[in-house]
């Protein structure tokens, strides 16, 4: 595997690497997480129609939200094949090895992104599938290309980051509202103590591959600085997004108690990460990176699951 000082290299074909090779390229754990924000916008929104989510398309709304997304990530990696030679971490993947050529993957990424989007609009609403489609269009058309010249890719990119949620509620309401829009803030402003901690971690090999994230600026302090402050400023910020809902009444008291405690567990977390001020190059900033990177994917999927739980102000599931 090459290391971040030596030059791209194509590792020899493996046999037989195709099924394990379209996981990878489909990258199922993004995935996931993103079909788990849209189960819970689509699960509020129906709620809010006064019908039961499993009785109203949830799976057919998941699957092509699911396809979709899969497709960009497909679309992701093979605009970004020779980035992802020059990274350890990436050096791997089926479009950076050739174990996938450049027209298999587009063709494969195209197929499942425009097909998602037609079926989502036959099984949902034009509304729904038109979201889907301009939010693989914004992940894979400006964000993606934006990783190499400046460092507001990761601003940019996390408006379609945070569309899975309202996308689906809109599956199941076919408008945009403000508990929609509510559902978008949660997972907007999520996403950037989370980035820092993966820009902080993997900051060097980001440099190498020449993508432009906060920890690559050249002053190495002020990289901290400004790693550290949006960190902290979005997971501040936290707290209030995640109570909106209630204010909003789509969620109850006993939501707003474990969204607080949550919030306040991913802030300890985010000033914990503050802790590379100190010195910059301590190799024990990778840990402090590392931890508030695990606690923002446990703290999402809990929140999400404490807006499932108290939908509507019940306690448990309809």
């Amino acid at each position: 595997m090459p290391t971040a000082t030596t030059s791209p290299a194509i590792l020899p074909r493996s046999r037989s690497t195709l099924l394990p090779d379209y996981a990878e390229l489909f990258k199922p754990r993004v995935s996931t997480m993103v079909v788990i924000t849209a189960a819970a916008g689509f699960y509020l929104g129906s709620l809010r129609s006064g019908i039961s989510p499993f009785h109203v398309g949830l799976v057919e709304a998941l699957l092509g939200i699911a396809v979709v997304t899969a497709g960009s990530s497909v679309l992701n990696q093979a605009l970004e094949r020779r980035t992802d030679r020059l990274m350890p971490r990436t050096c791997n993947r089926p479009m950076a090895q050739n174990r996938i050529s450049l027209a298999h993957g587009l063709l494969l990424g195209f197929i499942a992104i425009v097909g998602g989007s037609i079926y989502l609009t036959a099984v949902t609403n034009p509304l729904t599938g038109g979201l889907t489609l301009l939010t693989a269009v914004a992940y894979v058309g400006i964000y993606t290309p934006l990783k190499r010249y400046t460092t507001l890719n990761t601003f940019i990119g996390a408006f379609p980051g945070a569309l899975p949620p309202l996308i689906g509620w809109t599956a199941a309401r076919g408008v945009i509202e403000w508990p929609a829009v509510a559902l978008f803030a949660v997972l907007f402003v999520w996403q950037f103590p989370h980035f820092m901690a993966i820009g902080w971690m993997y900051r060097a090999d980001y440099a190498q591959a020449g993508i432009r994230v906060t920890a690559t600026q050249p002053d190495l302090r002020d990289a901290a600085r400004s790693s550290v402050v949006q960190a902290l400023f979005y997971a501040v910020l936290m707290i209030p997004a995640s109570l909106w809902l209630t204010w909003l009444h789509v969620d109850g008291l006993p939501y707003a108690v474990a969204a607080t405690i949550l919030g306040l567990w991913y802030l300890y977390a985010t000033v914990r990460f503050a802790r590379i001020l100190r010195d910059p190059q301590a190799a024990e900033n990778r840990v402090l990176a590392r931890n508030l990177l695990k606690v923002s994917v446990i703290y999402l999927p809990l929140l999400m699951l404490a807006m499932i739980l108290n939908a509507q102000g019940r306690l448990l599931f309809p």
